[in-house]
């Protein structure tokens, strides 16, 4: 038996055994990645593949296919063309058996795939965006939802996810804020680990793991005025403390693949960073995994960056900086073969990528399970447990931002309910970017949440959709304010939308990231690609808060959104405003068991909200000399990092530390008792945060450290305890590497960023 084919040799032997029987083209193929949608043709139930794709399995094969099961308008599959669980899993196999049975050597291919928040494919179940996953600062449940997408997305022959999203969001201006779990590194750090451990699961070439990649490596979150992709300005202290401190974690929990951002860090783009990619992401961090450009990197080192001559020269430099396998680019398939044969490219840094690749097929047990078993995928995609835990993570990450005068809960006996508003009854508006196709009755919208909450007396719900996410039309004004006259209570749902559309020319072809689009029908405002100048409402939709207001009733708000919401006249004139994100195909029924009291509100904001655009930039974790005030406005934000309300109350007192000094190399124990002091069950996220008092380097003011989740019942009390040592108090020093000063430090322990008890604790010089 040869040996990459014996089973119980160790991946690596087999992959190097692979590699030399290999030729130079079939090297060459092993590093590009296809449009996977590209592949077959699916008419009258029956899969064809295509004869472009039989020719480059002829030429050479097919490394990996992206998107082979992705559904949306940038690869025109949608519902009444796309394949149901069951058919793509077969459609996978097709592939897989033409590749191996038509390829000299049979390797099979890579199948990679979109799972930010659930698998892109048709059936798959769609979970909240990544921003409400984050305010539920429940880890072990984020955990558990990403073995409940890997198992989904495995068990369609996808393999490898681009997920999760790691960037650190610096300007909710930017359109891909939804993505992101929040501004702070330490809590991104925390679900990225998460992330990992549940996508990878114990084994790699399990039947319910697919192999994690890490995006966007890095700075992508600190673009230059908040627009996708811009240059970021940032020096290296901040970028190693911060920015990469998420992308190190995962790499520590075992990530086996990693994406670098489209951007440029001080004039040098990441898909070309030598100190990034080979320095501290394989020398220092002792990454061994694969690394994929996002799609049409490469293409932007010639026309874009400006910083290779051609196509020749880029798909060079990516190569020898460390790129080992493109995204759905063609400068490797187009150039590599000749750059060997001109000299300008070694043997050994292809082998190089190439091994790196068939290490992770190996590793996956593709080429001893190449093949899926269909009926499992229709038994395993959207089942019931899946559902419910879409609807488990909505009810924990929306955020009661306000609650004047207890406006909610809500009774469900207490008279008539208006549900005004574009995002009231528009299912994939709340579902984000990223997301396939789904049919109406699949997603709950809050319209349907409040019915369905209702039962027999949802005819006392009214519902008009007033307006328009964008756009100046107020025809429909007349309508929601007539129903809105009938009701007791309104419910308005307001917000912005990442649902992509059809229309021509709203789709950028290399990349697949919207456009702006000037379309009447087109309400997208967010998502990649989408970047936007300011924070309000857009279209006439505060106008129309503004006209119910005048009513007098009781009013609430529940944004719907991927980007924070500035809004003054709605913060101070509303009586309740719920943020919930995009909640996912169960959001509306977690919205409705909040409005109602079912669900005490439990989510905390990962992103601090400003009073106005103007502030930006507000995140908490800022330098202590970035100043207090405008002429105008002071600098803090309308909500805070860590800030959400509850429909009970809670008390601190307590605070104690289990020593008033430690050397570098020990440890103390922070504790607090934390008593539920109202009349309702609910969950505290109990929060630490670090200040150190003086530093050779200038910190910022405060800094999260550790987070915990704890129910309690009336009255009920807990002691929760915190470590603190090297990791909660080092930084990165003026050379560049980890350090614990001695000297002082306040420790905080609260409900939010402001508001926390305090102690001290010293660090002394070690004997």
């Amino acid at each position: 038996m040869l040996i990459y084919k014996d089973k119980t040799k160790p991946a690596v032997e087999r992959a190097r055994h692979l590699l030399g029987l290999m030729t130079l083209e079939e090297k060459v193929g092993q590093l590009v990645q296809p449009f996977g949608w590209q592949t077959y043709e699916h008419r009258d139930g029956k899969i064809e593949l295509t004869e472009s794709f039989k020719q480059q399995v002829k030429n050479g094969g097919v490394g990996s296919l992206y998107g082979v099961l992705r559904a949306d308008p940038w690869t025109g599959v949608t519902l009444e063309n796309g394949l149901s669980a069951k058919e793509g899993a077969e459609a996978v196999n097709e592939i897989q058996r033409y590749a191996i049975e038509n390829s000299r050597l049979g390797i099979p291919i890579l199948i990679g795939e979109e799972c930010s928040h659930g698998h892109m494919a048709i059936d798959g179940t769609v979970y909240p965006v990544p921003l409400l996953l984050g305010s539920t600062w429940n880890v072990d449940l984020y955990r558990e939802m990403c073995r409940a997408v890997a198992a989904e997305t495995r068990a369609q022959g996808g393999a490898v996810t681009y997920s999760p999203v790691l960037d650190v969001v610096r300007d909710p201006r930017w359109g891909r804020t939804e993505e992101c779990f929040a501004e702070d590194p330490y809590l991104i750090g925390e679900f990225a680990a998460a992330s990992v451990q549940g996508l990878q699961g114990d084994a790699l070439d399990s039947d319910a793991s697919v192999a994690a990649t890490l995006k966007h490596f890095v700075g992508y979150g600190s673009s230059e005025g908040g627009r996708n992709a811009g240059p970021v300005h940032m020096g290296w202290r901040e970028l190693l403390e911060v920015d990469l401190y998420p992308f190190k974690k995962a790499v520590e929990a075992g990530a086996a693949s990693i994406m670098p951002a489209y951007n440029e860090i001080d004039g040098v783009p990441c898909t070309v960073n030598t100190e990034l990619l080979e320095d501290v992401l394989r020398k220092q961090w002792g990454f061994d995994g694969m690394v994929i450009t996002d799609c049409g990197a490469i293409d932007m080192l010639a026309a874009g960056h400006d910083v290779a001559e051609d196509g020749m020269d880029a798909a060079v430099q990516a190569i020898k900086a460390g790129i080992d396998m493109e995204m759905s680019g063609e400068m490797y398939g187009r150039y590599l073969l000749e750059a060997v044969s001109q000299g300008k490219l070694g043997i050994g840094v292809l082998d190089r990528a190439v091994l790196r690749v068939l290490v992770l097929k190996f590793k996956l047990g593709l080429f001893d399970r190449p093949y899926v078993d269909p009926e499992r995928a229709g038994q395993v995609i959207g089942q019931s447990e899946h559902v419910q835990l879409a609807r488990k993570l909505a009810e924990e990450g929306i955020i009661l931002l306000k609650n004047e005068k207890d406006a909610l809960p809500l009774d469900k006996r207490a008279g008539t309910i208006a549900v005004i508003g574009p995002n009231a009854d528009h299912g994939y508006n709340q579902l984000g970017d990223y997301t396939s196709p789904q049919p109406a009755d699949k997603v709950a919208t809050v319209l349907k949440g409040i019915r369905a909450k209702l039962g027999a007396e949802s005819g006392q719900v009214l519902y008009a959709p007033g307006c328009r996410i964008k756009g100046d039309s107020r025809e429909g004004f007349d309508t929601a304010l007539s129903c809105a006259s009938q009701a007791d209570t309104v419910v308005m749902v307001m917000g912005g939308s990442s649902a992509r559309d059809f229309g021509e020319g709203t789709i950028d072809l290399k990349t697949g990231a919207s456009k702006v689009s000037d379309s009447s029908w087109n309400d997208m405002e967010c998502g990649e690609g989408i970047d936007r100048m300011t924070l309000g409402l857009a279209g006439v939709q505060l106008e129309l808060i503004q006209e119910i207001h005048k009513l007098g009733k009781r009013l609430v708000v529940v944004y719907i959104n991927g980007r924070p919401i500035a809004e003054p006249w709605v913060d101070e004139h509303v009586d309740a405003i719920l943020e919930a994100w995009y909640p996912g195909q169960e959001g509306g029924h977690a919205v409705a068991d909040i409005l109602f009291g079912d669900v005490n509100p439990s989510g905390r904001l990962t992103v601090s909200i400003p009073k106005h655009v103007g502030q930006l930039p507000v995140y908490y974790n800022g330098k202590r000399s970035r100043g207090k005030r405008y002429m105008e406005e002071d600098s803090k934000p309308r909500y805070p990092f860590g800030y959400g309300l509850s429909y009970t109350t809670f008390g601190y007192d307590q605070l104690r530390i289990s020593a008033d000094s430690i050397t570098e190399d020990e440890t103390a124990t922070v504790s607090v008792n934390v008593t539920n002091t109202g009349s309702r069950t609910g969950a505290e996220v109990v929060q630490l945060y670090v200040s150190d008092s003086v530093s050779a380097a200038s910190r910022p003011l405060m800094e999260l450290k550790g987070f915990t989740k704890v129910e309690l019942e009336p009255g009920e009390s807990r002691t929760v305890e915190f470590k603190i040592g090297r990791e909660q108090l080092q930084y990165v020093g003026r050379d560049l590497k980890p350090v614990v000063e001695p000297g002082l430090f306040r420790i905080h322990v609260g409900r939010h960023v402001n508001d926390t008890m305090s102690t001290e604790l010293a660090v002394r010089e070690g004997k």
